[in-house]
């Protein structure tokens, strides 16, 4: 290296040629042995594929066969119309050639047939009853008058009823020492057996006398009243007086 620097180096002497050829083909000769035995080793363990494979089916079923035609359908005969027999009953086809006048003495009818009913009418029905149907009974008398629901008032056709049991009005002490007097006025309803069920008062007297009243009244009886031979509810009015006495000096 130094030679070289210093340009004093010597140049070394070339190799002869045929040796390094010779070299040459001796490794070539060596890497084409080595590529050929491999490929011969590789050719023998790789297993041969066949060129073409055939997979084979069993061939389908047929196709069922086409189920068969629906019948015909029959046409409907026409029924056959009925064809009236000879008999006693059954009117005729043809008109008669003449029509004789009936002499009114029964000729030609019979004496009787079986089912009949001695005493009956020429050509009737068999069965019937002599004299023939007997006549509708006479229809049923019409109701009665409906009645009122609510209760009646007296007057007109309907009186007042007869009181049976009386209980006058007690007198309060208070309106006695008040000097308190008046008339009171009380509608009652009567039922249909004659109690008092219901009072109120149409004209007051005064609280003490109403209330004493009220009661008294209903303790009333009367005679029940029939209307239509039903007996009724009635409404009747009572006046009931209260009256001190005059103190005389």
């Amino acid at each position: 290296m130094f030679d070289l620097i210093t340009g004093s180096a010597a140049h070394i002497p070339s190799r002869p040629t045929v040796p390094v050829l010779l070299s040459l083909a001796g490794q070539v000769v060596v890497v084409a042995t080595a590529i050929a035995v491999s490929a011969l080793w590789v050719s023998e363990a790789v297993p041969e594929i066949p060129t073409m494979m055939a997979f084979v089916a069993p061939p389908p079923a047929p196709p069922p066969p086409p189920p068969p035609p629906a019948p015909a359908m029959k046409r409907a005969q026409p029924s056959p119309k009925p064809v009236p027999t000879a008999g006693e009953f059954v009117a005729p086809i043809e008109p008669p050639a003449r029509i004789e006048a009936d002499t009114g003495d029964g000729e030609g009818f019979e004496e009787g047939v079986p089912g009949g009913v001695e005493g009956g009418v020429p050509s009737g029905i068999v069965g019937g009853v002599i004299g023939g149907i007997p006549d509708a009974p006479p229809p049923p008398p019409p109701p009665p008058a409906a009645l009122p629901r609510g209760p009646v008032r007296v007057g007109g056709q309907i009186s007042e009823p007869t009181l049976l049991h009386r209980v006058e009005p007690v007198y309060p002490s208070a309106a006695v020492a008040a000097r308190v007097q008046g008339i009171a006025i009380l509608e009652t309803i009567v039922d249909e057996e004659g109690r008092v069920t219901d009072v109120r008062v149409l004209r007051s007297a005064n609280p003490l006398l109403d209330r004493e009243a009220i009661a008294a009244v209903r303790q009333w009886r009367y005679k029940p009243v029939m209307l239509n031979g039903i007996p009724v509810r009635l409404v009747l009015t009572v006046t009931l007086s209260f009256r001190l006495e005059e103190r005389k000096g």
